[in-house]
């Protein structure tokens, strides 16, 4: 794909168009997006006088909006949703802790993820673990089995998630530095100035009947949406030396075109080869930057049914220059060599 419009500007002058955040539109998000998760709080409460039914499904919508508020916490450790860095600290540390997640610490994971994406030697922060061929096959019996277990969608999805999120991110550690460590107590004593209040008002079974779907399900989407942004059937991945930044944003990094109502509750976060380009432009600008710019037009998207299927792809053939699955593989395997 042209690195240039046919007006001869090239993605650089693009995305210049689009960093500003605008401060009308950020604080309008807060408010759409904070205010009805709040309001669904109290609508869960008093619908466990009715039906635990009628709450789950309220729990449903709930981590809709959760989900939301998670991108603009994503934003603001991007610096992309406010100008000030200040704000956008306070803001993303106050918005992180609702989904138990440490602002400086994920950010600083992150921000390594988006220098090496598609990076097959600088694997490892910030990513689901993926082996290429060749390593899984020179893995022992016992670590085969483990890579097979640690990529099952069961425990991918449904329940290292919430583990992840909810357990592992309480613990500070040294890796972290001094930084990401003081993030994690930062966040830990929001979310007790949020939980121990609510518990106190409702009563903690009430409290767990309505925190744990949401905060599960929420967790599990986002672990979802992380994955199939950069594991889809046509993505690239390089080596170092053929490694480079616009063409890993623009072909290793997922357009996921979602209902209209599934890109709302996820920020837009599917124009991901627009954040992956330029992280400073905020999510209320990636729909527009990729209409409004023909170069963006021939990019293949990924569609709702097709993503579900990314999540059998297990692994990296070097060779043929793509993800294929545990069953391809054993065809790769059985193939004999010339």
């Amino acid at each position: 794909m042209s690195a240039e419009q046919k007006d001869g500007r090239t993605w650089m002058d693009v995305i210049s168009d689009y960093n500003k955040p605008d401060i009308k539109k950020s604080i309008w998000q807060i408010i759409n997006s904070l205010g009805p998760y709040i309001l669904l709080w109290a609508a869960m409460y008093y619908s466990l006088q009715v039906s635990y039914l009628l709450t789950l499904g309220l729990a449903i919508l709930a981590t809709g909006f959760l989900v939301r508020l998670f991108i603009i916490f994503h934003d603001c450790g991007h610096g992309s949703f406010f100008q000030s860095k200040k704000a956008n600290k306070v803001v993303g540390t106050i918005l992180g802790s609702l989904v138990f997640t440490p602002y400086d610490y994920w950010h600083r994971e992150h921000s390594i993820h988006h220098k090496t994406v598609g990076n097959l030697d600088k694997r490892g922060s910030g990513d689901v673990k993926t082996l290429t061929v060749e390593e899984y096959e020179q893995l022992s019996t016992g670590k085969k089995l483990y890579y097979r277990i640690y990529r099952n969608p069961i425990i991918l999805f449904v329940i290292a998630p919430f583990i992840l999120f909810v357990i592992w991110f309480r613990f500070p550690r040294k890796s972290m530095g001094k930084a990401g460590r003081r993030s994690v107590y930062m966040t830990n004593l929001i979310v007790v100035l949020i939980c121990v209040p609510l518990i106190l008002l409702m009563g903690w079974k009430a409290f767990l009947m309505i925190q744990l779907p949401v905060i599960y399900m929420a967790t599990v989407a986002g672990v979802w949406l992380f994955y199939v942004q950069h594991q889809y059937e046509d993505v690239i991945w390089t080596r170092q030396e053929e490694w480079d930044y616009r063409k890993m944003a623009m072909e290793g990094s997922s357009f996921l075109k979602f209902p209209r109502l599934l890109q709302w509750f996820s920020g837009n976060i599917g124009y991901h080869h627009i954040h992956h380009l330029s992280p400073k432009i905020p999510n209320y600008n990636l729909e527009r930057c990729h209409k409004e710019n023909q170069m963006f037009g021939e990019i293949k998207p990924v569609t709702f049914v097709p993503s579900l299927r990314t999540m059998s792809l297990r692994l990296w053939n070097e060779k043929a220059g793509k993800l294929i699955t545990f069953r391809q593989y054993k065809k790769v395997a059985q193939t004999p060599a010339h």
